[in-house]
């Protein structure tokens, strides 16, 4: 996928003025939040659970040389081949010579953020010979529009109803035309009927992995529809792509996140299908691969290990900072411009990518806080975001306008009684802006006032008001 994240201003503006994707995007505060909330409340130790879960991961994260080792280790005494991926173009590499070593015609493919992130559908069917399926209803349903994820945990939650039933008739045309495709239930069993057939045919099975588990050598899927299980069982092969920092020392500790996992994302106790997969079939099991592959990719996440940014790497990819952030809700995924949206996606995209191409996204945040209040792992996102800001700004990459404005601001700020003065004089000059309780037209703020009212200043600054209360303190 190649990235427009420098683009972030002009998608996001496409986006606000989307009306169909406004109404898809209305459902996110009448679910996956209202879930969450509830499901929080119905777990008395959650916020305890939290914290034993950042210390895993951080102690996961210190020592993560040493539980990459052990994981090796323990997987490939259960039969598993591991393969270490510096790149996206070597893990790319590594799993298009697999696909051809079984000389693979059909590859089916549960969710996976990571193959997203190194455009490994394009690069299979780029070599010529492989159909690569989407098994994931969501990850189906932006496969066949030509589009990507819009979300972690939710890919198609931009589309309506009526969008989903459109495609299908546009490209099921085998299926008769009277069909009734108006209940959600009746889209998923279509769904299901077209691709059943792909996971009886299919050669090579691709999955992502939420977790790898050092002690057992396992690795661990996580799902609601079962695709997951049947790309990974039926196919020979199944190749297993993910990233370092999934990885977790035990099954205890796993235990421990997977009660996180499901009531941050969707609010669940648990998903439907939990997965644990350790090598491939043995001697007498019924099914299961032939051969099994771990691709496990770095791609730049080493270099965060002892930096400020380090602490992204605890992420889960549960979807709950996107779910409340206040401009998720309002753009969707796809004006982020690559594979992660939302908080998460602002702090891990400049990581990835450079700072240089995706600067825009640590700006676009309100700074509301939601997003950490809401984080299983406690990652502080908006501290990383400021961290990329700083970064951005020494690098020297921002408008002239926004750093003059910076320095204006600055200079104010170091001079406490001129900084007072300014704002007892700017509260008569704002207030000839004012329209019927609003700021009309303000310089240099179309783009905030255009989408919400701004309320005109009226009364005393806060600096007065404070002196008053302790005069009267006194």
């Amino acid at each position: 996928m190649n990235p427009t994240s420098h683009n972030f201003k002009a998608n996001a503006a496409v986006a606000l003025d989307d009306k169909q994707l406004q109404a898809a995007l209305g459902n996110l505060k009448g679910g996956l939040v209202a879930n969450r909330a509830r499901a929080k409340a119905a777990l008395p130790e959650f916020e305890a659970l939290r914290e034993v879960a950042k210390e895993i991961k951080n102690h996961t994260i210190a020592n993560l040389d040493l539980y990459l080792e052990t994981y090796e280790k323990n997987a490939r005494a259960a039969g598993a081949h591991v393969h270490f991926a510096e790149t996206a173009a070597d893990a790319r590499d590594i799993i298009l010579k697999i696909c051809r070593d079984v000389d693979a015609k059909i590859v089916t493919k549960g969710k996976s953020m990571v193959s997203e992130e190194i455009g490994l559908n394009a690069h299979l069917e780029a070599a010529g010979g492989i159909e690569v399926v989407e098994t994931d209803l969501g990850e189906y349903l932006v496969q066949i529009r030509h589009e990507t994820p819009s979300h972690i945990i939710a890919p198609a939650i931009h589309l309506t109803q009526a969008q989903v039933e459109q495609d299908f008739r546009r490209l099921h045309t085998h299926l008769p035309k009277d069909r009734v495709l108006t209940q959600p239930e009746q889209l998923v069993d279509e769904a299901r009927k077209i691709l059943r057939q792909k996971f009886m045919t299919a050669d090579v099975g691709i999955t992502g992995a939420n977790f790898l588990i050092a002690e057992t050598g396992s690795s661990i899927i996580v799902t609601n529809e079962g695709n997951g299980d049947l790309t990974q069982s039926l196919a020979k092969t199944h190749v297993v792509i993910t990233s370092i920092e999934k990885l977790v020392p035990t099954l205890e500790d796993v235990s421990t996140i997977l009660r996180l996992l499901a009531r941050s994302a969707t609010g669940q106790e648990i998903s439907t299908y939990t997965t644990f997969s350790t090598g491939g079939r043995r001697p007498g099991d019924p099914d299961g691969p032939i051969n099994y592959h771990v691709v496990i990719l770095d791609n730049g996440r080493t270099d965060l290990i002892g930096t400020e940014f380090q602490e992204v790497l605890r992420c889960i990819r549960c979807g709950a900072c996107m779910n409340h952030c206040p401009v998720y809700s309002a753009i969707g995924g796809h004006a982020y411009g690559w594979v992660y949206p939302g908080p998460i996606g602002s702090v891990l995209t400049p990581a990835l990518i450079g700072v240089k191409e995706a600067g825009n996204l640590p700006n676009a945040s309100t700074f509301c806080g939601k997003c950490a209040d809401v984080c299983p792992m406690k990652i502080p996102l908006p501290k990383l975001m400021r961290h990329w800001r700083e970064a951005e700004f020494d690098a020297g990459d921002v408008p002239a306008g926004y750093k003059a404005g910076l320095k204006a601001w600055a200079y104010f700020a170091r001079r406490p009684r001129l900084y007072h003065l300014a704002a007892r004089l700017g509260i008569p000059v704002l207030s000839l802006f004012n329209r019927r309780g609003r700021f009309a037209h303000l310089p240099f703020a179309g783009g905030w006032t255009k989408h919400r009212d701004l309320p005109a200043p009226q009364g005393r600054t806060f600096q007065q008001l404070w002196a008053d209360h302790q005069a009267g303190a006194r």
